[in-house]
């Protein structure tokens, strides 16, 4: 009886929760009781059971999601991840220095810098001239980064110099178990390169050393590598409050140089590990004839010699002994690397009824799960591509965090090349094919939304106020910090209409700056139709971010349709190709009183 009473509450409290998000489970359902005239009693146990279907869909969306996020601590791994699933669904990789062979019902995808890929599916109907139908999302989140020079010492600690990136809540990242990530570019025997197959890889780094080959063995060749140090190895102490007794008044206020230092170790026991691992290293190579030349003091000359010659690395030594057992290799063959700063504290699902997500990264990394996700669940195959005209298309972009103005940002220009490229292969020469395409296309740009916070709620607009489960949020913006319109809003909104699903809108506060996205800096590079839209979150920036389960079923399920049926929406309105309406007094009709 306790049970079933705690079932029944439990059931109550999902409807009033997720009642905004259950509107499009629950459509037939109405539909049919306003049919049958069944009583409202009725139509209220649908209600509840809609709700709670949508809230296990939600939690199984959001694990998903979750195994992609735990897994991706950085841009590099976010793109290994989606490449990974790509290539099980059967898209064919290409590279973009490499001439491109694009044909209607091909799906192909290439990454820049392996911090940016673009995937597209080609209709077996598409035309020239007819457009891609876009979801952008982003791969980076505010976060510390390695400097150049990455270690350093103060008052007897190994401390690792760190840079930030973008605008994150920096004092969130205080007395957090952090961890590393990133690329890392290591020397290898050609020989072993080719039999691990990184012969590409190797092409490519060896390419981009440039001069600096010439003071290298020829016999080596540069890899790429990624690393994930997943265990607690940094750490940002905060000052003990009796050391800062007007925290409460002045605030936390660090200084970012000179207080945001991660340790990595005590100096002496840095010191201790070092001569450790040197006297095993000469322990396991010594050998009668080792010992007689120990015995020469002509034969430690040389050796010494070159010692004091070599170049001090710039990194800890201990540091470069972590990341070389990892990737079982030589401290001395890594050559540089791009690490960033992670919080080694999985994300998970929160909440009394496990209706939260709790993560790092969500902005953005659970829009690019969902874009992902819904394109490779649009074409499977090859034959779910028989009745499309245009491209269906995903582009996950690097440094947005940072204004996007890099080669492999939405700034630079990887989204025009790639439209150009497709459009033009399958034009045949067609005049204008191009340009065609662009004013054709319809850009989905994807990027987390601001929730309504119970304990600030004046930082909203009273009426633009988005809720978690209530579906994306469009985002709107008269100064074009959001690229929506009146039209793109509506063809967005029409795509939910048809389904029943929920969707909300947003617009800042006017006494409030308003954030920006990847879709201006698209809309006007590409001269294409833009949305703006996002899951509503809390903790935007922070090291742990906090979104609501249902909202990742829905975005999926609206994305879902955006690709399977944009094509078909889209050819209901255009607005710059219908004759102008004949309305009496118009200039044509209005006399202009001179004599003639």
């Amino acid at each position: 009886m306790l049970a079933a009473r705690v079932g029944r509450t439990l059931a109550s409290t999902c409807n009033r929760r997720l009642a905004a998000g259950s509107r499009f489970l629950t459509m037939s359902k109405r539909q049919k009781t306003s049919a049958t005239g069944t009583s409202a009693s009725a139509e209220g146990v649908g209600n509840v059971e809609a709700a709670l279907t949508l809230h296990s869909r939600g939690k199984e969306h959001a694990e998903k999601m979750l195994k992609f996020i735990n897994y991706a601590w950085t841009p590099f791994h976010a793109v290994e991840e989606a490449a990974r699933r790509l290539v099980a669904a059967g898209f064919t990789p290409i590279s973009e220095r490499e001439p491109w062979s694009v044909q209607p019902g091909g799906r192909y995808f290439f990454t820049r810098n392996m911090t940016t890929i673009v995937a597209f599916a080609v209709g077996a109907k598409y035309q020239p001239g007819n457009g891609f139908y876009m979801v952008g999302a982003h791969t980076d989140s505010p976060c510390l980064k390695l400097k150049p020079v990455s270690g350093s010492t103060k008052s007897g600690y190994n401390m690792l110099n760190v840079e930030t990136y973008g605008g994150g809540l920096w004092y969130t990242w205080f007395d957090r178990d952090l961890g590393l990530a990133g690329r890392v570019l290591v020397r290898e025997e050609k020989e072993a390169a080719a039999t691990t197959g990184a012969a590409a890889g190797a092409e490519a780094g060896a390419a981009g050393n440039g001069g600096a080959g010439s003071s290298s063995n020829s016999s080596t060749v540069l890899r790429q590598r990624l690393v994930k140090l997943d265990k607690p190895l940094l750490r940002i102490p905060m000052l003990a409050i009796h050391l800062q007794r007007d925290i409460h008044t002045a605030g936390f206020k660090p200084n970012l140089h000179s207080n945001f230092a991660p340790i990595l170790a005590t100096s002496v026991k840095a010191q201790l590990l070092a001569s450790a691992a040197s006297a095993a290293s000469a322990s396991s190579s010594s050998s009668p004839e080792t010992a007689a030349a120990a015995a020469d003091p002509a034969a430690d000359a040389a050796p010494a010699a070159a010692a004091a010659a070599a170049p001090k690395s710039p990194h800890p030594p201990l540091l470069l002994s972590l990341l070389a057992s990892q990737l079982r290799c030589s401290p001395a063959a890594i050559a540089d690397f791009e690490l960033h700063v992670c919080d080694t504290q999985p994300g998970v699902l929160g909440g009394a009824a496990e209706e939260f997500v709790f993560a790092g990264r969500l902005d953005n990394l659970a829009m690019s799960y969902v874009a992902l996700e819904a394109l490779l669940a649009s074409c499977p195959d090859a034959a779910s591509l028989a009745d499309e005209s245009g491209v269906r298309a995903v582009a996950l972009f690097d440094h947005e965090e940072v204004g996007s103005e890099s080669a492999q940002g939405a700034g630079g220009p990887v989204m025009r090349d790639t439209i150009t490229r497709v459009a033009a292969a399958l034009a045949g020469g067609q005049e204008g094919a191009v340009e065609r395409t662009l004013r054709s296309s319809f850009l989905v740009s994807a990027d987390m939304a601001h929730a309504l916070h119970p304990n600030y709620p004046d930082k909203h607009d009273p009426d633009h106020q988005p809720r978690m489960h209530g579906g994306l949020v469009i985002k709107h913006n008269t100064n074009q910090r959001y690229a929506t319109n009146s039209i793109s809003a509506t063809l967005f909104r029409e795509i939910a209409r048809r389904h029943g699903i929920p969707c909300q809108e947003f617009s800042v506060r006017n006494d409030m700056p308003c954030g920006s996205t990847i879709g201006p800096i698209l809309a006007s590079n590409l001269g294409c139709r833009t949305v703006d839209v996002g899951i509503a979150q809390l903790s935007m920036h922070s090291i742990r971010e906090q979104c609501g389960t249902d909202d990742v079923a829905i975005a999926y399920e609206h994305l879902l349709a955006f690709f399977r049926e944009f094509s078909q929406i889209d050819a209901s309105l255009d607005v710059d190709s219908l004759p102008p309406p004949d309305i009496l007094g118009t200039i044509r009709d209005t006399p202009c009183n001179h004599m003639h």
